[in-house]
């Protein structure tokens, strides 16, 4: 008999916060650290809450980019996958409230597998439609500027 998985799951993090920049957060079996770079007051032992929250995006669009390919039936190798986002800071400083501060991400992925830029477009848009962290951005007023294609030999 086939186990079922289950469709909605309650996920636990748990954090302990030694100062003002610092947050050790238990994940499964896991510590990361977030933390702000020292010229921020923060003692650089992990990325930054907003960085953290750009690095959630590569990761989710890696493993559900290679879902998918799976899915389409495509060979897209190994990706590599460059963020650029314009932030605006003004929130985080206290300035004044912000509604979208990640107001543009450039997300640039390039696969290194037997694909076209034609198989790369329909991967595209199957990622749009399950990418978690990209939803939650796009929700969020976020514009995201996506580029796929195929990486160059080096």
């Amino acid at each position: 008999m086939a186990i079922k998985a289950k469709t909605k799951v309650k996920t636990r993090l748990e954090a302990t916060c030694p100062n003002h920049a610092r947050s050790d957060i238990s994940i499964r079996d896991l510590v990361v650290t977030i933390d702000e770079p020292v010229e921020r007051g923060g003692s650089n032992l992990g990325t930054s809450p907003t960085e953290t929250t750009l690095a959630s995006l590569i990761g989710c669009t890696n493993v559900i980019g290679h879902k998918c390919a799976a899915k389409l039936g495509l060979d897209i190798g190994h990706l590599h996958i460059t963020v650029v986002c314009d932030f605006d800071r003004r929130g985080v400083t206290l300035a004044e409230e912000i509604a979208v501060p990640f107001e543009r991400i450039e997300l640039t992925v390039e696969a290194d597998g037997d694909v076209s830029d034609a198989d790369l477009a329909r991967l595209s848009a199957e990622v749009a439609k399950f990418c978690p962290v990209a939803k939650l951005f796009r929700q969020a007023g976020t514009d995201i500027v996506e580029t796929w294609r195929v990486r160059e030999a080096a």
